[in-house]
């Protein structure tokens, strides 16, 4: 019991879960609101697209890197798919469009992984670059403009629901979108390959130390190359989650939501420096930026400090994960010169 004790004091997803039950419960005392099922089911739909978002970018900050062209690349992709199924008059269900961006999708994160993997070029900086390429690809060749209607199997997904929440006091009622099943799709996975793939136990050790992993073995250059690969699809499913749940396609509202996401994965523990982090704090700390976003005003605070509130997570958030980092390298400090005097 009390080895247990000492490990969930140790563990980040402790104090992230205590944060979150004290901003509901303050959310709570304050509007009464907080609670209610509608409210929850509110919640949770606004966490499907950034969930999304933030399981790509967890893999990525896990490894060591930042990309930053995420948004820029699911909104290129799922433009493209739904310009194109408007243009051929499709009136199928969800599997085209799907393997649709699927496939945009690899192939856009393709190119951050070759030339990541490849030229061994930093990932702020080609993400930064390949980002504007991807805007530049929608505002050019594709003339892009919002489209007011999309593909009638795309809506009827969007609008479709697991079930509905209704609030007891007010009657009002809120949807659980169908979409909540891409996100749980893409988490079992995501827990599959980085627990129990060499994959995942590859992309820790690339962002521990990339030279130490190719020493023990692990083909880095691969392993990068794959890992853009999979954000990129990951990243174009969350478009199309998105376009689906508005039933339109605007091909720049998915733009600017980088810092947000990769404010709730730092947020959660994982070192900004790669090498450490979990799925779970990964989640948590999105969901804590997802009721910052949603739940201001309940507390009565207008919602022109969202991006207050927000930018002093973010530092606080880099802030824990530099403190962490700085706190092991201590430690691994102290254990190199004891193992040094004990010889």
């Amino acid at each position: 019991m009390q080895r247990t004790l000492k490990k969930l004091v140790s563990q980040h997803e402790t104090y992230i879960s205590m944060v979150i039950l004290l901003m509901a419960l303050l959310i709570q005392l304050r509007s009464g609101q907080f609670f209610t099922p509608n409210n929850l089911v509110d919640l949770a739909s606004a966490l499907v697209v950034p969930g999304l978002f933030a399981v790509a970018a967890f893999m990525v900050i896990a490894s060591g890197g930042i990309d930053v062209s995420f948004p820029a690349l699911a909104s290129l992709s799922i433009y493209a798919t739904t310009k194109l199924l408007l243009d051929l008059d499709y009136q199928g269900g969800m599997l085209l469009p799907t393997a649709m961006v699927l496939v945009f999708g690899a192939l856009l994160g393709a190119v951050n992984g070759f030339l990541i993997a490849r030229f061994n070029l930093p990932t702020l900086i080609v993400t930064l670059g390949t980002s504007s390429v991807f805007k530049g690809i929608m505002q050019g060749a594709l003339n892009s403009q919002q489209l007011a209607v999309i593909p009638p199997g795309m809506t009827s997904f969007g609008k479709s629901a697991l079930f509905i929440a209704r609030n007891p006091v007010s009657g009002l009622t809120s949807r659980m979108p169908t979409g909540m099943l891409f996100l749980l799709a893409v988490l079992v996975i995501a827990w599959f390959l980085l627990s129990r793939m060499m994959l995942g136990r590859g992309l820790f050790a690339i962002g521990g130390n990339e030279v130490s992993a190719h020493r023990a073995g692990f083909n880095v250059r691969r392993i990068k190359f794959l890992l853009y690969v999979a954000v990129g699809m990951i990243s174009s499913l969350a478009g199309l989650v998105r376009v689906c749940m508005m039933t339109q396609c605007h091909p720049t509202n998915m733009l600017g939501m980088e810092m947000m996401v990769i404010a709730g994965v730092v947020l959660g523990g994982t070192a900004i420096t790669g090498g450490k982090g979990t799925l779970l704090g990964c989640m948590l700390g999105t969901v804590l930026i997802v009721i910052v976003s949603n739940s201001l005003i309940l507390l009565g605070i207008p919602t022109v400090w969202q991006g207050f509130f927000l930018g002093v997570l973010i530092i606080g958030g880099t802030g824990v994960s530099m403190f962490q980092v700085t706190r092991m390298s201590g430690r691994a400090s102290v254990k190199a010169v004891k193992e040094a005097g004990g010889v």
